[in-house]
């Protein structure tokens, strides 16, 4: 069973440059996640992959269509039209989204900024912080960093506390924007244990890759935008 639909997903961007522009880009979008099952989202740079990822985390409004969840919370639930506090929910709860950009409050160090995403189910900040520890230690932060501020950390770093914030969580849908592209070898294999790991534990995954290798390894099945649109266009 699907836990994630999306039906007739349509996300229009409207440009004003001395005229009124609109730009499209994807129209009339379907497609079905199950259960414990990660999806890869493939095509060229500007077709429109983030932009899915981005309507189904609601960073976006999507234009129109429809974006059917079941939840825990609360059943199923059409994430276009569910309101703020709903979103707001799901996000402490079920839903996590890695981006290439790690966006955290200054001074505060990676362990607290990991251990902060356990709080909200009501586990102590000690316990927290151990399991927290851990996760960083998997995703091969050095032990002396753990305590250290993030802002300070080079690129890949970053990305690997940005990585353990949404992983730590186990959440029941995972959304992934180019989460390797800055991590070295080792780490990305790294990952992709991690994230066999809780797709075997029913963690539903969608996910945009630039490193094309890494998305076979992990995708069940992976839908080639460029090829939508060409159809979508043709027909």
């Amino acid at each position: 069973m699907g836990i994630l639909k999306v039906t007739d997903l349509t996300k229009r961007f409207q440009l004003s440059l001395n005229q009124d522009m609109n730009v499209n880009p994807f129209q009339n979008l379907s497609f079905e996640v199950g259960k414990g099952k990660f999806m890869g989202i493939a095509g060229p740079s500007g077709i429109g992959k983030s932009s899915i990822l981005k309507c189904i985390y609601r960073t976006y409004l999507p234009t129109s269509g429809e974006i059917r969840y079941e939840s825990e919370l609360y059943g199923s639930i059409d994430l276009a039209q569910a309101n703020e506090r709903q979103i707001s929910h799901l996000r402490k709860n079920e839903i996590s989204y890695v981006s290439q950009f790690l966006k955290v409050i200054p001074r505060v160090s990676a362990l607290d900024i990991v251990a902060e995403k356990l709080l909200p189910s009501g586990m102590q900040l000690d316990d927290a912080r151990i399991q927290a520890a851990r996760m960083l230690e998997r995703l091969r932060i050095p032990t002396k960093l753990i305590e250290a501020y993030p802002a300070t950390f080079s690129g890949g770093e970053q990305q690997r506390v940005n990585l353990a914030r949404a992983f730590i969580m186990r959440p029941r849908l995972l959304i992934l924007d180019e989460p390797t592209a800055s991590l070295d070898v080792k780490t990305k294999q790294s990952v992709l244990e991690l994230l066999r790991e809780m797709k075997a534990q029913g963690t539903t995954m969608i996910g945009v890759f630039h490193d094309w290798d890494v998305m076979e390894q992990i995708s069940d099945n992976i839908l080639d935008l460029q090829a939508f649109v060409r159809a979508h266009v043709s027909s």
